[in-house]
């Protein structure tokens, strides 16, 4: 039997976080890991998937942008898809081992393992080796989520995959079936494109990333993705598959009418769900809601008062960044900090090409919450000199306002390194910033970011780079 002050099940970007946290603040601390260190993010989601889109990006740049520069490459350009896939895990594997680093620089112990609770005081740590049983006073489980596989598509990680197995071809597919037009689809079908893959999307829905993103900015990726000859079959509901001698026959419901589509690949992106299924949860008593998700308070702590949950099983949104955050907090708490969980917007991004961001509301959220009078702008990035340098003009940033404060509510990105520039739109929002606090900032020139002051002076009325009505009277003051 081992003994910890604290115990940290799963590795992963809210995990690992809240272990070097703990580390540091002097807890004797362990961490358990059932795969590899860095979870699903750094292994087989985050961090590979945007190696395989920055790759594939570079590639379609060289074909289609290079020449139009002058610079020509003879001969065209070759994939070698093995050694790409190589690369990407390299890029993996650099992380995971930082991870690994990083943990035995704060002193934390790790096992391998599959953990399990035998009490809310101890947990079994199964491995190849053998069980060995830990005690701890606190524990935080970040046990994360896996994807939703749905019926008549059993996940073989090779021909009908999650987003795991399409990151790992060792051949580019000829034809893929997508099924599910959520960021995860979209990302994956992108860069399968560029590789020359033909894309059919299955959505259900009317539009992609409906109720994920703003909706103008989901049109700019739409109308990109079907100009690059990605096929999408909306109001579609895939039923079954079948194996055939060339590949398979996915059939799927339109209208009440069976179609088929014949394909080389599927992969099924229709969302994640919660592992709260696992670690035998309910040996320990830790309450579980009806999705999966574990219930905690404001500080993550569950109803178990000295076992916390972060990350993507204890709730949406199930974005790293936000596990992280947790991580960090979680064991200040446990230190004697006092401190919850109460950030103003979490920012996300759909690495799709051009890239989506956003932070705080919609303009349908803002209404919703009662602010009928709002001040809504749009900057677009093809007014830019940077993103016309960059040949990226494809896109725009919008920005929500309340009209009566001109406090900032809501910003909204679609275009190159939305990304890079959504940090700037959290910190805002956090402040509690006025437009003018945007639109008084110097911005350098030439650079990207220069679009989110300009939206700013658009949102007042007298942006410089775009044409808009003359001032009047009222609002030639509106810097005062």
């Amino acid at each position: 039997m081992q003994n910890f002050d604290i115990v940290v099940i799963g590795s992963g970007p809210g995990g690992y976080v809240a272990a070097i946290r703990a580390g540091q603040l002097g807890f004797k601390t362990a961490i358990i890991e059932r795969e590899a260190l860095g979870g699903v993010c750094l292994n087989v989601g985050c961090i590979p998937s945007k190696a395989m889109i920055t790759a594939t990006h570079m590639l379609h740049r060289a074909q289609h942008d290079f020449p139009t520069m002058g610079l020509n490459i003879k001969g065209g350009i070759d994939v070698d898809m093995k050694k790409l896939v190589g690369w990407k895990q390299s890029v993996s594997d650099k992380m995971s081992g930082g991870v690994k680093q990083l943990l035995k620089g704060n002193n934390v112990t790790v096992f391998q393992g599959q953990a399990d609770f035998k009490t809310n005081k101890e947990i079994t740590v199964k491995s190849s080796t053998g069980t060995e049983s830990i005690q701890a006073k606190y524990f935080i489980v970040a046990t994360g989520s896996r994807p939703i596989e749905i019926g008549g598509f059993p996940f073989d990680e090779k021909d009908i995959c999650s987003s795991t197995g399409a990151l790992a071809f060792d051949a580019i597919p000829k034809r893929i079936v997508v099924i599910g037009g959520g960021y995860i689809g979209l990302e994956i079908s992108s860069y399968l494109r560029k590789l020359g893959t033909e894309v059919t999307i299955l959505e259900a829905q009317s539009s992609l990333l409906a109720g994920v993103v703003d909706a103008d900015c989901a049109q700019v990726v739409t109308r990109k993705l079907e100009k690059s000859g990605v096929k999408v079959i909306y109001g579609a509901k895939a039923k079954s598959q079948k194996k055939t001698k060339d590949g398979y026959e996915v059939t799927y419901d339109l209208n009440g009418k069976d179609e088929v589509v014949k394909t080389d690949k599927i992969l099924v992106t229709v969302g994640r769900r919660p592992n709260g299924d696992q670690s035998n949860l309910k040996a320990a008593g830790i309450a579980v809601d009806e999705r999966g998700f574990i219930k905690v308070d404001a500080q993550r702590r569950t109803n178990v008062a000295h076992i916390f949950a972060i990350g993507d099983i204890c709730g949406q949104p199930m974005l790293a960044h936000k596990a992280s955050h947790e991580g960090v907090m979680v064991p200040e708490i446990i230190s004697g900090i006092n401190r919850v969980y109460d950030a103003k917007t979490v920012p996300a991004v759909v690495f799709t090409d051009p890239e989506i961001a956003a932070a705080g509301m919609t303009e349908a959220e803002a209404k919703t919450k009662g602010y009928n009078d709002l001040l809504i702008s749009k900057f677009p990035f093809a007014a830019n000199g940077r993103a016309v340098s960059m040949m990226e003009t494809d896109g725009f940033i919008k920005m929500i306002a309340d009209k009566k404060t001109h406090v900032v509510l809501g910003i909204h990105i679609v275009g190159p390194e939305a990304s890079n520039l959504i940090s700037e739109a959290v910190l805002a929002i956090e402040m509690g910033a006025r437009l003018e606090d945007i639109a008084l900032s110097i911005h350098p020139h030439p650079t990207l970011g220069e679009t989110m002051m300009e939206a700013a002076e658009a949102a007042l009325g007298h942006a410089i780079h775009i044409i808009q009505k003359p001032l009047t009277s009222a609002t030639k003051g509106a810097h005062a």
